[in-house]
This record gives C-alpha cells, sequence and structure tokens, in this order.
C-alpha cells in the first residue's frame, strides 16, 4: 500500500521515526514528541544564508542549496544509515517547505516512504493550541492539596507506581512551583515545549479514568498552564494531605537540601518577600540562616510565609477544597505514600 507523501497532524501516527530538519537553536525551543534533530542547516548556517538573502536571493539560494546537500549526505551517512527498506520517516521543517521538501526527497529516492507534515511545526503548533483548549474539559481530575511540605509530588508519583493516571504539572516544568522551587542544575522549558509535554501527556490518558493532578497556581515557575487545564483543575473535587508541621519540617529540610549549602543565595532570595512581611520578620528569617538554625527557619517560613498564603489561594481557586476528602499521613514515608496511593486508585 502507497503512503501519503504529505499528511497532515490526523495522519501522524504509525511512522517509525519523526525527523526534524529545523535548525538545533529551533528545535530547542519546541518540537514535536519523540523527534529527533537531524538539520539541514545548523544555527551558523541558517543565519549566513538568511543574511545573504538581503543582498542576492540567487546567491543565497545557491549556497543554501549546497549546504543541505552537504548535511542530508551527513545524516545518511551517521544517522540513516542503519536503517532497513521498509523504513517509513516523517519529516517537518518550518511550514513544511523547501528544508523538510529537500530531505524528504532525498529519503523518497533512497527507496524509503517518507513523508512530510503539511504545514511543518507551526500546524502543528496550532493543532496543540486547539487541542489543550479542546481536552482538559474531557477529563475527571482529582486535585491532591496540602500545604508546603506534604508531599504531594511524591503521592503522584506514587498514585502512578500503583496504575493511577497522573499528571505532574512539576515535573513536566522542571520546578517545584514556589519562589526556591527552582531544582539544581535544571532549566526550564520554553513554554511552547511545556505546552507540548502537557498535550503529550493528556492525549495518552484514558477519559474514562480519573487524572491525579497538583493544585497549583496560574505559574509554575516562569512557565504558564494553559487556561483550559487551569479551569477545569479549579472546578475538580480535592483530596487534601494533613502531615504534621514537624514532619513537613523534616521533609522539607530533606527536600530541599541544596539550598542549605548556599545560604547567601537563599537569604538574597527571601529578600523578596520583604514586600510582603515586614522588615523584622525577613531579619529575623536571615538571622536563622547566619546562625544555621534550619529547623527553626523553615517552621517560621512556613507559619509566616507559606502556610497562610497558600490557605488564601486554595480557598479562592478551588473552592471544592472545602469539601475535600481529607487523608492523614503521619509521616511521609514510602510505605504510607504507597498504601494512600492504592486506596485512591481503588475508590477512584
Amino acid at each position: 500500500m502507497k503512503h501519503p507523501a504529505c499528511v497532515d497532524m490526523s495522519g501522524t501516527d504509525g511512522f517509525d521515526e519523526i525527523i526534524d530538519v529545523r535548525s538545533p537553536a529551533e528545535f530547542a525551543l519546541d518540537h514535536l514528541p519523540g523527534a529527533c534533530n537531524c538539520p539541514v542547516l545548523d544555527d551558523a548556517e541558517r543565519a549566513r544564508v538568511g543574511t545573504l538573502y538581503k543582498s542576492s536571493p540567487f546567491e543565497a539560494r545557491k549556497m543554501g542549496a549546497a549546504l543541505v546537500a552537504n548535511n542530508i549526505a551527513q545524516h545518511l551517512q551517521a544517522h540513516f544509515s542503519d536503517r532497513d527498506r521498509n523504513w517509513r520517516p516523517l519529516v517537518y521543517c518550518w511550514r513544511g517547505g523547501k528544508r523538510s521538501g529537500s530531505m524528504a526527497h532525498v529519503l523518497r529516492e533512497v527507496g524509503w516512504e517518507a513523508a512530510t507534515l503539511d504545514g511543518g511545526y507551526q500546524s502543528y503548533r496550532r493543532f496543540v493550541v486547539m487541542q489543550l483548549a479542546e481536552l482538559p474539559p474531557r477529563f475527571d481530575f482529582r486535585v491532591v492539596c496540602g500545604p508546603t511540605g506534604s508531599g504531594k509530588s511524591h503521592l503522584l508519583s506514587s498514585i502512578a507506581s500503583a496504575g493511577g493516571q497522573v499528571l505532574d504539572l512539576e515535573a513536566l516544568a522542571r520546578h517545584r512551583g514556589s519562589l526556591l522551587g527552582g531544582l539544581p542544575g535544571e532549566t526550564q522549558p520554553s513554554q511552547k515545549m511545556f505546552e507540548s509535554l502537557i498535550w503529550k501527556s493528556l492525549r495518552g490518558f484514558d477519559a474514562a479514568r480519573p487524572v491525579f493532578v497538583e493544585a497549583e497556581s496560574r505559574r509554575i515557575g516562569t512557565l504558564r498552564l494553559p487556561e483550559a487545564l487551569l479551569s477545569r483543575m479549579r472546578e475538580s473535587r480535592c483530596i487534601s494531605l494533613c502531615v504534621p508541621v514537624a514532619e513537613r519540617v523534616r521533609f522539607l529540610l530533606a527536600e530541599y537540601r541544596h539550598l542549605l549549602d548556599e545560604p547567601d543565595w537563599l537569604a538574597f532570595r527571601l529578600q523578596r518577600l520583604a514586600a510582603l512581611h515586614s522588615r523584622q520578620t525577613v531579619d529575623d528569617w536571615i538571622a536563622r540562616i547566619e546562625a544555621r538554625d534550619w529547623e527553626a527557619l523553615v517552621s517560621e517560613l512556613l507559619a509566616t510565609h507559606y502556610d497562610p498564603a497558600y490557605l488564601r489561594s486554595l480557598r479562592y481557586h478551588y473552592p471544592l477544597s472545602a469539601d475535600s476528602l481529607a487523608v492523614d499521613v503521619e509521616r511521609l514515608d514510602p510505605d504510607r505514600l504507597a498504601e494512600i496511593s492504592r486506596a485512591l486508585v481503588d475508590e477512584a
């Protein structure tokens, strides 16, 4: 059976490999899930051709053709040499034009049934935006609530291990969602990539089963949640974790150990809260840092900043939290979280 040489987003499943031929910088910003990057022009080459095009389109096309031919030859030798005759790749570029057309043409000349994506990345991006507006209302979300240090992310991971459907937004955003929530050594994805990752997760869920998600604000670090998803979460049923303060302090000291190794940076970050608290309160926090009195610092931050702010936000944005399922968690250890997870999945 002969497959079409050009497909739209409804026909992207079933290919053996998805090849993004845009430059590495374009690919890093966002790409189709699972795609590999085989650029026909790298970032520097693309800039050179673009600059030349402004003064001489003909010379730019001539230069570009030589660079594209050379790069495709290298990919054939380095990336595609072990593909068998039945391999079916899908190729795309920015608009589905010359770059993807050049790669697909060569691959078809070899004998592979290579297809291009109609409209390229731009059509994919429009599709993702549309899907993020349409998909969230289809799902029954169960929103996991609990003040800072309640182990919400750990519970989500445990629920996933128990067979539940989990949308872990903080994992996708590579951020824990608070002023001190940046992960060591991690950079947040672009907004577009974040939305691609959310779409990939949502499209894999069964709408007949609930999806567990953590209560989030509008932003996680620098990234914004899609409006339809946030609206659907805020009208969903809630599960509230009730954890003793002492256990939360112990848990946070273990989770944020990396911050204790950078007391000057921690003090600098806490100074940003001066607009919300008295100068004396912030000075007391800094004094705790200087004395390395970590338990007192965390206890005071919870009592004076995190807990009041969280409760205000929860009551306003998640009205059903007032009637949430309360779950007592005496200690945040794997066995207890696994027990809770099994019960939640079984009852869902």
